[in-house]
């Protein structure tokens, strides 16, 4: 019989339908020098941000921390039991930035081996697999170690069939993603994920990337680098005026221990307390319903060995 889509769960493998309403980027926990003081540590406050996103009708949050920067997966099952939400792990590799030297250097020559051993084992000693493979662009360019993690982790999806998602710095690099995945690599488009897209609206480039087949994600609140949540709504309405409704994904990306609701920042639930509601007025219940449900769920489903 032929394989039957699932969504990959830190409790196991679900229907794409079982996701309920879906933040399809975000961060339970998450460790980097670039951030310093402000790491995701905390599994109480993690908990509290999670039960917060079940009370605001969340149902599913993707983690898209990778390898290396303090993923905690033995807490993530105990997580997603306790509040009731869907968890998806990652595996992957971040920019160069969020790791030491040395540690890359005793990954080179067995990247691809790693990501596949924690999608159908589990990371670490957990016994947790992950869901997905998150890999990271540079700035407007795929630089060497974006072209060594993205050869590596399309190594890994042709091994397992997982979807690949892509951190864009700054939003940008998009269609040079998508050359090197889809176009060198042999990744079909609609198996990449493509994050950050609101930080750079370039209603072009996004159209570009939409005609190509892969998904857009659009994910987080302006920060000060990026001030560009005003120009959300018209970015995503375009899109989905075009045609590209089925393409499209909402994600919080809470990144710091302040930006967590339970610490007074917008948090997980930001996503259906606000982002949801303004953007109905753009799109109408019944696309928001199906953004934050069904495309999330095909996004993320593969076709398992």
């Amino acid at each position: 019989m032929p394989a039957v889509p699932a969504v990959r769960t830190v409790l196991g493998d679900v229907s794409p339908a079982d996701l309920g309403l879906c933040d399809a980027h975000d961060h339970l926990f998450l460790s980097s020098p670039r951030l310093p003081r402000q790491e995701l540590r905390d599994a109480s406050a993690a908990t509290a941000e999670l039960a917060a996103f079940r009370a605001a009708g969340g149902g599913s949050v993707v983690q898209w921390t990778p390898y290396g920067l303090g993923r905690r997966a033995a807490d993530l099952p105990l997580l997603a039991r306790s509040t009731g939400v869907h968890v998806v792990a990652a595996t992957g590799l971040h920019q160069a930035a969020h790791y030491a030297p040395e540690l890359l250097g005793e990954l080179r020559g067995r990247l691809a081996g790693l990501f596949v051993s924690e999608l159908t084992e589990g990371l670490g000693t957990s016994g947790v697999r992950a869901g997905f493979i998150k890999v990271a662009g540079g700035f407007h360019a795929v630089d060497a170690h974006a072209r060594w993690t993205m050869t590596a982790a399309a190594e890994a999806h042709h091994r397992t069939g997982a979807p690949i998602a892509v951190h864009l710095e700054l939003g940008t690099g998009a269609l040079d993603v998508l050359d090197l995945l889809c176009g060198e690599l042999g990744v079909a488009p609609h198996r990449v994920i493509l994050g950050h897209l609101n930080r750079s609206p370039d209603l072009v480039v996004h159209r570009e990337a939409a005609d190509a087949g892969a998904y857009l994600a659009f994910d987080g609140p302006s920060r000060a680098n990026h001030a560009t949540d005003w120009c959300m709504p018209d970015a995503v309405r375009a899109l989905a005026d075009a045609g590209f409704g089925d393409r499209l994904l909402l994600g919080g990306d809470t990144t710091t221990a302040g930006a967590r609701s339970v610490n007074g920042g917008p948090g997980m639930p930001y996503l259906l307390r606000r982002v949801k509601p303004r953007l109905e007025l753009a799109l109408g219940k019944d696309l928001m319903g199906r953004i934050l449900t069904e495309n999330p769920g095909r996004a993320f489903s593969a076709d398992w060995p």
